[in-house]
């Protein structure tokens, strides 16, 4: 009886084992489509597969502007058409990847003087990057990450370069030793929503970019274009110093510049956006 019983534990061990596997790589498509590998193909009304990837760009907040340096993708898919779309994240919950980006400067906001020969230049900046003072900012997706997001898209648009294009609910994350983990511009409760166009927000102009297709229409991929935004409200921040926030809160704020009202904040994406047909993603698989 005994043996029965572990035979039947280990059989479905074994059985949680293969599904968890089977679900973990349950889409694997082939060649042009393998960059939509995350889209949430298990959701059957999934008309289509985002993947965009911003390799330039960047974002200012009251008094710090922080260059996009190491890329950025979002990922997922859509159902529904103009304003009735919605955004389902990506099958892994990676659908704004959680990249950090360097905040020139660091705390206290020193950077080399431009007069220095440049190796110096790097050395002294990198220094105050990676020392004690530095500081990361992430843009976090706010929200569910997984299934329904908060994520607005709006293809049209992207295309006639006016209107939201992109509206991305957000919360910026600042990390450091004095910061803590938990230091934040924004909240899941209370995001930074910031409603990127390809046309005109304020005085930053964006733009579609240059459209193709693949040789069976099937993915359409905008490239070199540029999402803009000029009009977003950022907070005081929250959670940072952990139980001295008290303290360090005040502080972060006033050397950042936060709360900071409309036209004081500014936001910039460029880069590549792929949709694919989502019945073609699956056929390749």
């Amino acid at each position: 009886m005994k043996k029965l019983l572990a035979g039947g534990v280990a059989a479905a061990l074994a059985c949680l084992m293969f599904a968890s596997v089977a679900t973990a790589s349950s889409h694997n498509p082939k060649g042009e489509y393998s960059v939509f590998k995350e889209c949430p193909l298990n959701r059957a009304t999934i008309t289509d597969c985002i993947y965009s990837l911003s390799s330039k760009g960047a974002f200012t907040i009251g008094k710090k502007t922080v260059p996009l340096v190491n890329p950025v993708t979002l990922q997922g898919g859509v159902e529904g058409e103009g304003e009735a779309v919605q955004f389902y994240g990506a099958e892994n919950g990676d659908t704004l990847s959680k990249t950090p980006q360097p905040v020139p400067g660091g705390l206290l906001g020193i950077t080399a003087p431009t007069w220095w020969p440049k190796f110096i230049q790097d050395w002294f900046n990198n220094l105050i990057n990676e020392g004690f003072t530095g500081v990361n900012a992430t843009i976090e997706l706010a929200g569910a990450t997984k299934g329904l997001t908060g994520i607005k898209l709006n293809t049209t648009n992207l295309l006639i370069e006016s209107g939201t294009a992109l509206g991305l609910p957000s919360k910026v994350h600042l990390e450091n030793a004095i910061l803590g983990s938990s230091c934040y511009i924004g909240s899941d409760k209370a995001p930074v929503q910031i409603n990127f166009t390809s046309g005109t927000d304020g005085a930053l102009k964006g733009n579609k970019g240059t459209l193709a297709f693949n040789e069976e229409f099937t993915i359409i991929t905008l490239s070199g274009g540029k999402l803009v935004n000029n009009s977003f409200v950022a907070p005081a921040t929250n959670g940072c110093g952990g139980i001295f926030s008290f303290f360090v809160g005040p502080l972060v704020d006033s050397i950042i510049g936060v709360p900071a009202g409309k036209g004081v904040n500014s936001a910039s994406l460029e880069g590549v956006i792929k949709d694919g047909l989502a019945e073609a993603v699956k056929a390749s698989e």
